[in-house]
């Protein structure tokens, strides 16, 4: 089934496409060799899309064998050389730098005796290329393609410390089987050097291609740590992919070392980490070596030395390195002399990760995480191999130094061998369920802690305390100091080749989890790690427009915040000026403390609307359901002297989102305020008011419910008396006239003709607060109306 698609997609793009550039060709027989190739390629495409073929005769005449065309053949065969340089990456380039098509120029690379002697035999694939090779085949991709669970559980956790170039490909992809040669020549230069390769199919893997970032096929990422970098480049040769591999790797294991930190970087080991020199007599390290570096930056700290730099002249000397061959060098805690060394012209990648994974402990190590104790002590089931392993008990301080200086010591006296046996410390402050889980048999007044280990099993171990073992180093006290080595490392020996035996047994056994990984990230690592991994992406991803739209961006705010704050420095400026002049005066009853004007900014504002025409629906009429506008009356003589004494009465209902408050001059409402009147009296004819008595009257709306609830201060305001409106109302339509302004009569349930009490202005909305009380507890009188009249507009 692969076989029959990868036909049909070869005759599509190898046989008809050429037809099109043919007959491209000779419908511009005169402009051809003008003609750019990328032109060229759009010309044929958009010239294949449109044409018809009528009948088979018409197709023969096109054809350039059966063509007329004193010039067909000559463009026949110059066509052919196009489509050949469309289908070299090389010549492509060449020509598209440089204008140069002719295969006999310096810049093509010269061909065999053999290839120019020993044309193909068939004539097919000698002018179609050999595109229908079976190595080219789609299928090659679908051997080495993996799924989304295969990425998660074993590409993303092994690239923490191996490569992995993974392809992106789709079946029916043109441009990804012309890469299939490419992407071998990929695997065998640098598969060699510890890098893995891999395919995914984006058909069938849409969520792996979303998490890759992938947004076109092919597409070629590597992945690092977990994290997946994108190779933008079109051309996919090996310098350009070793160069992006370079670029890609941590930083931190590219160390360069000269004469002035080598001593620093070798007695760095206190990280638990041997230490290792690679010399090379050129300026840029082999990515063999940066891929070594990164697959043991774990368990070996890399630095790299340039032998013709003058700076590293001292190291050379010191350590005997040969000036014409890459050089490699481990160390453990003694800088004096190496570990292990080699030299070469080009050190072999197995040599190279063999030498390194056989040194990759200190003489003592520290059992810092379990894959040090898996290295150090690994599991031994079999009683005549089982291997042991001596710990020193110490803690993370300064005043254990001697004691684990005495066991490097004897550690590298001791007569047995390492596979058999080794030393090594640990912290018990650091490893604190490790200490309780061996704690029975431990002597709590022995100072320094020695335990012998068997791991028969990954969670069960076997152990034996050492009794009595003396560490107590002195300074500048050497035959003290040695006496004391002996002592320890002979009663060591003597427990050691003990426990050796198949027969003897251990006094106590054990079960232990995995050790605490010291070595871990804090959280403030890793954010920075993970900042570091965004940036990258950032500048991967983004192109130049992008980048110089969002520098234009945030240079546009910056500007405008810069702009804005001269403006307040120069008025502020101005302020200062004036004041110093003494023509700005300045409220004493206002602060310029900040907080206080936080607060009053803080404070709900009460806003008072005027009750108008244009404002008349919006107040009255459209009010939703539960909502009611209170409304003062006022003229213009007594509004300075109302609405202050209105607001100090409303003041405290100013955050219900349910009342809305304003104010009308009896000028402008006088026929509306006599409509509602009329309306909730059942009144036929027009009530005749006078507008001086309305004024200091507080009206309440409902707008939905169509009723109003009235104040003033001489209303009779009482749910018992229902007839007191009637009787207020006629009063009104007396025609004498109150002396004073605003002074409405008050009549009496017995109707009698008392002298009338005169109000004064300032004293009309003395009783407005107690009336709010009883609105909102629903005890005033309401006076229903059926609809809301017009408001008057002049």
């Amino acid at each position: 089934m692969h076989f029959f698609l990868s036909l049909v997609n070869g005759l599509t793009t190898e046989i008809l496409l050429p037809l099109g550039l043919i007959l491209t060709g000779l419908s511009h027989p005169k402009k051809w060799p003008k003609i750019g190739i990328i032109s060229l390629w759009h010309k044929t495409a958009s010239f294949y899309s449109s044409i018809t073929f009528q009948n088979t005769a018409d197709l023969h005449t096109k054809h350039p064998d059966k063509n007329e065309h004193p010039e067909a053949s000559k463009i026949f065969v110059q066509i052919k050389q196009a489509y050949e340089l469309l289908s070299d990456v090389n010549r492509r380039r060449i020509y598209d730098q440089y204008g140069i098509y002719n295969e006999e120029s310096h810049y093509f690379p010269p061909k065999n005796d053999l290839y120019r002697s020993q044309p193909s035999s068939d004539q097919f694939e000698n002018f179609f290329g050999k595109q229908f090779n079976v190595e080219n085949d789609i299928s090659f991709y679908h051997r080495i393609s993996i799924t989304t669970k295969i990425y998660d559980n074993k590409i993303v956790p092994q690239s923490k410390t191996t490569p992995y170039i993974v392809m992106f490909y789709n079946d029916w992809c043109f441009r990804c089987t012309r890469l299939i040669s490419a992407f071998k020549t990929l695997i065998n230069a640098l598969e060699p050097l510890g890098i893995y390769f891999a395919a995914v199919n984006a058909a069938y893997e849409p969520l792996l291609v979303k998490k890759s970032g992938v947004s076109s096929i092919p597409t070629l990422i590597i992945i690092l740590d977990g994290h997946s970098y994108i190779y933008r480049e079109n051309v996919y040769t090996v310098a350009k992919i070793k160069e992006f591999i370079r670029k890609k790797m941590p930083y931190a294991i590219t160390k360069k070392i000269d004469d002035n930190n080598v001593d620093d970087f070798l007695g760095g080991w206190m990280d638990n980490r041997v230490r290792a020199l690679i010399f090379e007599p050129r300026n840029q390290t082999r990515l063999r070596y940066l891929i070594s570096a990164y697959a043991f930056q774990h368990r070996v700290a890399f630095g790299f030395v340039q032998i013709n730099n003058s700076k590293c002249g001292n190291i050379q000397s010191r350590y005997e390195v040969n000036p014409n061959m890459d050089n490699l060098l481990i160390f453990n805690e003694d800088a004096r002399k190496p570990l292990a060394s080699v030299a070469l012209f080009e050190i072999p990648v197995q040599t190279l990760n063999k030498i390194i994974s056989s040194n990759q402990y200190l003489l003592l190590p520290r059992l810092s995480s379990q894959q040090v104790m898996e290295g150090v002590c690994p599991a031994e089931w079999s009683h005549p191999r089982k291997r042991l392993c001596v710990i020193l008990i110490t803690e993370n301080n300064d005043s254990y130094n001697y004691a684990r200086v005495a066991f490097r010591n004897i550690a590298l006296r001791t007569d047995f061998s390492t596979e058999r046996v080794r030393f090594a410390y640990i912290f018990k402050d650091k490893q604190i369920n490790f200490i309780n889980a061996i704690s029975k048999g431990a002597d709590t007044d022995q100072l320094y802690q020695i335990v012998i280990i068997w791991r028969y099993d990954q969670t069960r171990i076997k152990y034996e305390w050492i009794k009595g073992a003396q560490l107590n180093m002195e300074p500048n006290l050497f035959d003290s100091n040695e006496h004391v080595l002996n002592v320890t490392k002979r009663y060591l020996d003597k427990t050691i080749q003990r426990l050796l035996k198949t027969s003897e047994t251990f006094e106590y056994e054990a079960f232990v989890q995995n050790l605490f990984d010291e070595h871990t990230q804090s959280i403030v690592s890793r954010w920075i790690t993970k900042l570091g991994y965004l940036s990258e992406y950032l500048i991967d991803n983004l192109e130049k427009e992008l980048i110089l739209a969002m520098l234009s961006l945030v240079g546009t705010v910056v500007f405008m915040f810069a702009v804005g704050y001269i403006m307040v420095y120069f008025v502020r400026a101005e302020e200062e000026s004036l004041k110093e002049k003494g023509q700005l005066k300045t409220n004493p009853n206002c602060s310029n403390d900040i907080s206080v004007l936080k607060q009053t900014r803080s404070t709900p504002e009460l806003k008072l609307h005027e009750l108008r025409a244009e404002k008349y629906n919006g107040m009255v009429r459209l009010l939703k359901p539960g909502c009611r506008t209170i409304i003062l009356v006022t003229d213009i003589k007594t509004r300075p002297k109302l609405i202050p004494a209105f607001h100090k009465a409303v003041w405290p209902y100013r955050k219900s989102k349910t009342l809305l408050f304003g104010h009308m001059l009896i000028e402008k409402g006088l026929l509306w305020y006599s409509e509602i009147l009329r309306l909730s009296l059942c009144e036929s004819k027009t009530l005749n008011i006078n507008p001086r008595n309305c004024v200091g009257t507080v009206i309440a709306l409902n707008g939905h419910r169509k009723y109003f609830c009235m104040y003033h201060a001489k209303h009779p305001e009482s749910i018992r008396d229902g007839k007191s409106l009637v009787k207020m109302t006629k009063h009104l339509l007396r025609e004498t006239s109150d002396p004073e302004i605003g002074a409405f009569v008050e009549i009496n349930s017995d109707d009698s003709d008392s002298e009338p009490k005169i109000i004064l202005e300032e004293n009309l909305l003395d009783g407005l607060s107690n009336w709010l009380d009883r609105l909102f507890e629903g005890s005033t009188h309401r006076y229903h109306i059926n609809y809301w009249p017009d408001f008057p507009t002049k």
